[in-house]
């Protein structure tokens, strides 16, 4: 194999787990529950 084949396969599997491991994130993210928006007396102190 040539160094090209070798890099190209390195960078195909480093994609493929970025992937995996953004999916799992998501996942756990999402298994958490519904987003509840803070409450509009706290935003409104920021200001």
């Amino acid at each position: 194999m040539d160094r090209s084949k070798i890099v190209a396969i390195i960078t195909g599997a480093v994609s493929i787990l970025l992937a995996i491991a953004y999916l799992l994130l998501v996942q756990i993210l999402d298994f958490r529950g519904e987003m509840i928006p803070a409450p509009v007396s706290f935003l409104g102190s920021l200001m």
